[in-house]
């Protein structure tokens, strides 16, 4: 989407490389992104990295899984989602935006407390994203589907 849009790209990028084996996965990542699109790395302050790109610029946040992990380290739940909504309200002034994000929820509920909090704060996350979001789309190997609401009424 964000090279088909004929804009220039800033990449919002929320990775830390914090072993080996994520500085391989971040160095292949670079290798797949264009060299015309603008990096930014911002693994807690997203907030001010979304507020910082030029109104013009098609933007892509990769990922706010791992953004998520980053806050947990310093962070109690409440300050996590006021971060979210922060960024939620920073994107919302946008027009050109993709928000990555990992759905957990689907599979087997985490044996350890760390991994149901953080399942229960991603989950919380990509709501909060989702509702502000004009659409939200689920990619399963693959392939897009759009996500609708759901009216009980």
């Amino acid at each position: 989407m964000a090279a088909r849009s004929a804009r220039p790209v800033r990449y919002v990028a929320t990775a830390m490389p914090s072993d080996e084996e994520m500085e391989r996965r971040i160095a292949a990542h670079k290798q797949g992104r264009p060299d015309s699109w603008t990096v930014v790395e911002a693994p807690v302050e997203l907030a001010g990295a979304v507020s910082s790109a030029d109104a013009e610029e098609f933007l892509v946040v990769d990922c706010v899984t791992l953004w998520i992990s980053n806050l947990m380290v310093d962070h109690d739940d409440a300050t996590i989602m006021s971060r979210v909504g922060e960024v939620v309200r920073e994107l919302a002034a946008r027009r050109l935006t993709v928000v990555v994000s990992n759905e957990v929820g689907s599979g087997l509920v985490p044996m350890d407390p760390i991994g149901r909090r953080f399942r229960d704060l991603q989950g919380d996350a990509n709501q909060e994203f989702a509702a502000a979001s004009a659409r939200s789309y689920l990619v399963i190997a693959g392939k897009t589907l759009e996500l609708g609401s759901f009216d009980a009424g």
